[in-house]
């Protein structure tokens, strides 16, 4: 009979805690997901300045028409704002780069000038292309401030290419295909500037 008793009592004790633990786990559940939606926010979110915006542009997408562009293709955009008004646009962009798909974010302001751009996705050779995925990346800081029509269409290139711009080394595909899709999505937004903002800038 003792050995029952206990036996009874320990499943009693497991089912109980196991229970508690199920409910803390569900009760807790929504401010985890909200939590760990923010972390991955403000990671995705770094060509930002952390204090220029104050919604959360990721839940809120906008829709994109005519993705396909000369040398990659949106694949997603969001808007940034500060106290309702429209600050950044976030264009995601992908291209094809020596190894593989390239997938780029493109921060650009109201006014069409490019606030930054982070590397999401690349296959690129280590040590070579695949600078492109660090995070800062000094190269790819080299286009801040930069609009599509600053330098002008032929300076949109690599300086090999007769462009303005340096490649990374040893990476002359990889550069190209960056380069491209930056301008790509600087010449979307002027063209798409009224419906991206949401308003007039």
């Amino acid at each position: 009979m003792n050995r029952l008793t206990s036996a009874l009592t320990l499943l009693l004790l497991t089912i109980v805690g196991a229970g508690t633990t199920y409910l803390v786990q569900r009760s807790n559940a929504p401010q985890i997901a909200a939590e760990q939606r923010l972390i991955d926010s403000h990671k995705l979110l770094d060509v930002l300045a952390i204090n220029s915006y104050d919604n959360q542009p990721l839940e809120q997408p906008l829709a994109l028409a005519d993705i396909v562009l000369p040398h990659s293709t949106l694949t997603g955009g969001y808007r940034a704002t500060q106290a309702g008004r429209p600050v950044a646009v976030l264009l995601r962009s992908q291209s094809q780069g020596y190894a593989g798909t390239i997938e780029l974010l493109i921060a650009i302001d109201a006014q069409g000038k490019l606030l930054g751009v982070k590397s999401l996705k690349q296959n690129e050779t280590p040590a070579l292309g695949g600078h492109l995925g660090d995070w800062p990346n000094a190269w790819l800081g080299t286009f801040t401030g930069k609009s599509s029509d600053e330098p002008t269409d032929t300076g949109w290139a690599l300086k090999k290419d007769q462009g303005q711009f340096d490649q990374i080394a040893g990476a002359t595909i990889t550069s190209r295909a960056a380069i491209n899709a930056i301008h790509d999505a600087l010449r979307y937004f002027d063209a798409h500037r009224t419906v991206l903002l949401g308003s007039e800038p």
